[in-house]
This record gives structure tokens, C-alpha cells and sequence, in this order.
């Protein structure tokens, strides 16, 4: 079989425009109500969601390409970058500061052009030691060599991809550059989608490849919603339907041109992101609530980064050991703490009881 750059109409795209139009239509008349319900509510509950969602998309995209970070450390590191007060910065690592410099160039840079200068920023923000993982690899610079994307064991590797010879690379992204900053009659939630795919089977680094086309598709979702602000995350999605994702792409690599099943996985995949925003909204109100409850209220340090966590979605069952290790206090200070709290009518111990008491905060 071959490859969609393989044939000789590559890269002209084709899709069914009446398969799309409806779903197009849903996705845009539901980014419009999120961002009119979002924009109704006070400035703090703005700077909490696009906190909360930036933190999400940074966290979840490296998580679909297998790699875990620090929520706490992605999380300071853009609210320190813009400015956003969250009571306390945690050490962060290099790592983590350069996912985060590249989907905030994207996002609150969205109306800058995306060149090779740019996009070679952005591979060098991710992999700052020059290395990924083990392997020493071209950073800031197109790939030299051959890109085939296998798995299974040595001796019995399946290929899944082999993108563009390395000769090839720097005009293919010439095309792709010249597409993507010029005005065309395409919908930029379409030409999100678009360049996604076009973006990935270039494949032009060595490694960063996914993350970087879900990047660009954040820079050029910016562009449709006409704003920085950022209410949904569509890699938090991807990451929920990973497995499809790779399908598609897999399917639709072999296509002839017609790209009409990719659009319409990418578009419903986003459809579902919007709708997934409103349970994120709900949590962020649910936050700001509780902190206009118990804004009078005596608290310290330690307490306010626990209840934060809390009100965040706390992972496992909250206890004094944990209050201790997470706040970096005696044994003896987690517990004070805590029956403070207690008897603030803050927080309370679990009914479920067990083998040790852990607690969780009151209904309010």
C-alpha cells in the first residue's frame, strides 16, 4: 500500500463538505456558548479556568506520548509566566517549563505566523539536554535520517509508519508553512484539524511530533475562538480516546487524499472537549465558592495548599501522613492542622472510617 504523500496529488486534501458541515456546526456553536459563559463570570473564575485548562493540556499531551509530569510544577510554572497568583511557586524542572513555554507560545502567541524558526523553538523547548530519554537526538533542526515508527520486540517489529525521506522534509514543510499562514476560506477549527494530520505525517523531527501537532492545532484553535483565553483542552480528550486516535491516524495515513474520516474523528473528538469543559467549569465555580465562603476565615500556608489540592481533585484517600509528606511538616503539625479545619467546619473525617481515619472537606 501507499503512503498519502506517495501519490501524485499530495498534499491537496478532499473531504465530504455535507459529512462535515453538521458536526463543524455543533463544534462552533458550542465553543461560542462556552466562551459566552465564561466571559459572564468574574475575572478570578477566568484566571482559575484558564489556569486549570492550560495545566490539563500541558500534563495530558505529554501523558498520550507515555511521559508523566508534575502536575504541581506545570501548574506554577504557568501561573508564574502569567502572572496568575496561586499562593506559593514549587521548583521546577527544566522538563517542564519547556512544554509549558511552547503551548503558551501557541496559545497566547496564536496570531504570530508559525515558521521554521518558530517550530524549531518550540522541539528545542522540549528537549533541552539534547537528549530524549537515552538517546542523543537532533534538537531544533529537522531530522537528518530516516523516520519509521515500529513496536513489538527486536526481530519482530511492526511497522506502523514511514514518514517522508529526510531529503524531502524542509520543502514539505515549506508547503505546510505557506498553507497555514495564509488566508484561505477554510474554517480555522477545520484547518486545525487539517494541519494536525498534515503536521504528522510530515513527521519532520526526530522526536516531539505529536506534541508539537497538537500544539499547532491549540495555536490555530486559538485563532477560531479569537482569544487567549483557554476554557477546554482537546489533548485531555485525545488522551481519554488515545487508542482511537492512533487508529485513524493509521487508517487515513493510506488514503488517496480524502481526509474526510480524520476531520470527522478530530472534529467530535473536540465536540466532546467542549462538553467536557462544563465539568471542569463546575469545579473551578465549586473552588471559587468555597474561597468566598471562607475568605474571613485564619488559615495558614500549609492549609491553603492542602484545601487547593482538595477542591483540585485529590488523588486517594486524604490522611495525616499524606498532609505531612505533601505540606513538608511534622507528623504532629499535619494533625493540628487538620483539627483545625475540623473545627472551622472546613473539613471533616470520612464516614467510611477503615483502618486509618482520612479526611474530606464538608459539603458546602
Amino acid at each position: 500500500m501507499k503512503y498519502i504523500y506517495e501519490y501524485s496529488n499530495w498534499p491537496v486534501f478532499e473531504w465530504d463538505e455535507s459529512n462535515i458541515q453538521l458536526v463543524l456546526g455543533q463544534v462552533r456553536n458550542l465553543q461560542g456558548r462556552v466562551l459566552g459563559q465564561m466571559s459572564s463570570l468574574g475575572f478570578k473564575v477566568q484566571e482559575e479556568a484558564l489556569l486549570s485548562t492550560l495545566t490539563q493540556d500541558v500534563v495530558k499531551s505529554s501523558e498520550i506520548e507515555g511521559e508523566n509530569l508534575n502536575y504541581d510544577q506545570v501548574r506554577s510554572s504557568i501561573a508564574k509566566r502569567l502572572g496568575i497568583e496561586i499562593g506559593g511557586f514549587v521548583h521546577v524542572g527544566r522538563d517542564v517549563e519547556g512544554v509549558v513555554e511552547m503551548l503558551l507560545d501557541a496559545t497566547q502567541n496564536f496570531e504570530a505566523p508559525l515558521d521554521h524558526e518558530r517550530l524549531n523553538s518550540w522541539h528545542a523547548a522540549l528537549f533541552p539536554t539534547g537528549r530524549s530519554g537515552m538517546y542523543k537526538i537532533d534538537v531544533a533542526k529537522y531530522r537528518t535520517g530516516e523516520m519509521v515508527i515500529v513496536s513489538g520486540p527486536m526481530g519482530k517489529e511492526k511497522t506502523h509508519y514511514k514518514a517522508p525521506k529526510a531529503i524531502q522534509v524542509n520543502q514539505e514543510m515549506d508547503k505546510f508553512l505557506d498553507w497555514f499562514n495564509s488566508e484561505t476560506k477554510i474554517d480555522p477549527v477545520l484547518k486545525a484539524a487539517i494541519a494536525h494530520f498534515w503536521f504528522i505525517i510530515i513527521h519532520p523531527f526526530d522526536d516531539g511530533n505529536g506534541r508539537i501537532a497538537r500544539a499547532i492545532s491549540d495555536l490555530m484553535l486559538a485563532r477560531s475562538d479569537g482569544s487567549t483565553q483557554r476554557f477546554y483542552s482537546l489533548s485531555s480528550q485525545i488522551l481519554i480516546e488515545r487508542k482511537a486516535y492512533y487508529n485513524i491516524l493509521q487508517r487515513v495515513q493510506f488514503s488517496q487524499g480524502d481526509i474526510t474520516e480524520w476531520l470527522e474523528w478530530f472534529l467530535n473528538c473536540l465536540y466532546r472537549s467542549l462538553e467536557s469543559s462544563k465539568e471542569a467549569m463546575n469545579q473551578v465555580l465549586r473552588k471559587s465558592d468555597f474561597w468566598e465562603r471562607h475568605k474571613e476565615s485564619e488559615l495558614n500556608s500549609r492549609q491553603r495548599l492542602m484545601l487547593n489540592k482538595l477542591l483540585d481533585g485529590f488523588d486517594g484517600k486524604l490522611k495525616s501522613s499524606k498532609w505531612a509528606k505533601i505540606a513538608k511538616c511534622s507528623p504532629d503539625t499535619a494533625l493540628r492542622d487538620i483539627k483545625d479545619l475540623i473545627e472551622k467546619g472546613i473539613l471533616r473525617k470520612e464516614k467510611s472510617g477503615g483502618r486509618s481515619t482520612s479526611y474530606e472537606l464538608e459539603d458546602f
